[in-house]
């Protein structure tokens, strides 16, 4: 089971996410959801017994939207980064606003979204669409009904209905949470805009991706109505070794100067590349157990696996 690794500087304060969700109902202020990087609740029977089917799919539940973290040990780290996403978040789904989470490729977007969404008390619904490379409306429609557990075959080709049913499922309390967002069209965009703007509408959006708030500028009348932007910034280089050492144990011996190195010619900040190092250097490990502690070359080694796009 992947675990939840704590950096000192991305804790989220619980009052702050607290009060923000207690406003609206969502969390009683004095029990409400846990701190970013707080321990998980373990799925129990009833007989108070661990189950570990449960456990499992709490760990595939973890693992969705996006994560990829290349080898074998490896840990989800509460960064500051992710702190900032799960505040944005929350204060959004709060607010029953519109938020759009951007920034570059790999900085981990989707994985603090979920982080976020993940936090939120189970009683407030998430319901996650998937949609394709520049979907048309019906496909949206589609995706959003599916999400939502609408028959959207029934509905997917009859856009009066189907635009009925979404309003009325939206006008329950929770989330729905689109990723890729860059992928969407101005008209699709503005239908978005139109369900939210629906009559009782209660729901939250949250749009993530690369370049989604470059999409989002494309269609006026959406961007003027999103509550929160929120731009995902790289990895600082001074915090790249402590960071590195709670993702995975492989790094917590190496020299901090080697890592910064690393960083400033290859990695820059951003996460996915280094998971993607980490993975070279498990390997090569692997293939030599009886090797030394991690030097500067064996690092060059897993970064010069890269290529020319890291």
């Amino acid at each position: 089971m992947l675990q939840v690794a704590r950096a000192a500087s991305g804790r989220v304060e619980p009052s702050r996410y607290d009060r923000a969700l207690a406003e609206l109902g969502f969390a009683d202020g004095a029990s409400g959801p846990p701190v970013v990087d707080g321990p998980d609740a373990e799925p129990s029977g009833t007989d108070g017994e661990e189950r570990p089917g449960a456990v499992k799919a709490a760990a595939r539940a973890r693992v969705s939207g996006g994560v990829r973290l290349y080898a074998p040990g490896a840990r989800l780290v509460s960064t500051r980064q992710v702190a900032g996403v799960v505040e944005a978040v929350g204060h959004t789904v709060a607010a029953r606003g519109i938020g759009c989470v951007y920034g570059d490729t790999g900085l981990g977007k989707t994985v603090a979204v979920e982080q976020a969404l993940h936090l939120l008390p189970a009683r407030v619904p998430v319901w996650r669409a998937v949609v394709g490379v520049r979907p048309g409306l019906p496909q949206v429609r589609a995706a959003l009904c599916e999400a939502l557990g609408l028959p959207s075959g029934s509905l997917t080709h009859r856009a009066g209905p189907a635009d009925q049913a979404l309003a009325e499922a939206l006008a329950e309390p929770g989330v729905l949470f689109l990723d890729d967002a860059q992928r969407l069209s101005p008209p699709v965009l503005d239908y978005l805009r139109q369900l939210w703007d629906s009559p009782g509408c209660a729901a939250a959006l949250v749009l993530c991706g690369a370049g989604s708030e470059r999409a989002l500028a494309r269609a006026a009348a959406m961007r003027s109505r999103v509550l929160t932007w929120h731009q995902v910034s790289r990895l600082d280089t001074q915090d790249v070794p402590r960071t590195l050492g709670l993702f995975h144990p492989v790094w917590e011996d190496a020299d901090p100067a080697d890592l910064v190195r690393a960083d400033e010619q290859t990695a820059r900040g951003n996460f996915r590349t280094w998971a993607k190092i980490t993975s070279h250097v498990c390997a090569a490990r692997g293939r030599d157990p009886g090797a030394g502690g991690l030097d500067r070359d064996a690092i060059d080694q897993a970064c010069a696996r890269l290529g020319p796009y890291p």
